[in-house]
C-alpha cells in the first residue's frame, strides 16, 4: 500500500521531516512511502517551474492522491499557517472532494517553524481542515510516545514538528527525527488496518 507523504519545503527542514515520515511508513511492513511534493508560487509568475524539481521528491499529481493508502501532509509555518504551495495545490482537489477520493483514509500532518512560537500547532490544525473536509480519519501522535514528554524543540499530540531555528538548521533532533518516524508507522498501520 503507498501512503503518500507530500510536503512544501523552501529551506530543507520540512523536506527532512517528511524523509523521518516516509522512514517511518517504509518500516510497516506492507506499506510503501510516496514522496511527493508541490511546485513553488508567487504572486507574480515569469517563468512556469520545470516538469520535474531538479532534486528531491517528483511534484505531486491528483491520481497520487487517488492512489495513496493514506496521506501525510507536510508544510512549514507561514504566520500560523500552511504555506501557499501546498494551500494552491489542496485548493486544486475539488473533483477528488466530489468523488470522495480520500473519504475513509487516515492521514497525519507535520510542520517545521524558525522558532517554538512561531504557530506549529495552529499550521497542523490548519492543515487538518481540508482534511476532515476530504472525509478522512486525523492520526496523531499520543502520548505513549516517550518523546512528547521529553522534547524540548518540536514535536506535538497534534503532529510531528521540527523548530529550525538559526543555530538548529535544516536537520530535526533525535526526538524531533523519532517523533516523525512514529508519526509515519502509525500512520502506515492505520492505513493498513482499515484496508482490511
Amino acid at each position: 500500500m503507498d501512503i503518500l507523504v507530500l510536503y512544501y519545503s523552501r529551506h530543507g527542514a520540512t523536506r527532512r521531516l517528511a524523509e523521518c515520515v516516509a522512514q517511518g511508513v517504509d518500516g510497516v511492513p506492507g506499506a510503501h512511502a510516496r514522496l511527493r511534493t508541490v511546485p513553488p508560487v508567487a504572486p507574480l509568475t515569469e517563468t512556469a517551474a520545470p516538469p520535474v524539481p531538479p532534486d528531491g521528491a517528483p511534484y505531486v499529481e491528483l491520481a497520487d492522491l487517488e492512489q495513496c493508502g493514506g496521506l501525510a501532509l507536510g508544510s512549514p509555518t507561514r504566520f500560523g499557517n500552511m504555506a501557499a504551495p501546498l494551500k494552491h495545490f489542496i485548493d486544486t482537489t475539488s473533483g477528488q472532494w466530489l468523488g470522495g477520493a480520500l473519504a475513509g483514509k487516515p492521514a497525519a500532518v507535520f510542520t517545521s517553524t524558525s522558532t517554538h512560537h512561531g504557530g506549529q500547532e495552529s499550521t497542523l490544525l490548519s492543515m487538518m481542515l481540508p482534511l476532515l473536509h476530504h472525509g478522512m480519519l486525523i492520526v496523531g501522535l499520543p502520548y505513549t510516545e516517550a518523546d512528547l514528554h521529553s522534547t524540548t524543540s518540536g514535536g506535538t499530540p497534534y503532529g510531528a514538528s521540527h523548530v529550525a531555528g538559526p543555530a538548529r538548521g535544516s536537520e530535526p533532533t533525535a526526538e524531533e527525527r523519532r517523533l516523525a518516524i512514529a508519526l509515519g508507522k502509525r500512520l502506515a498501520v492505520t492505513a493498513l488496518k482499515l484496508a482490511a
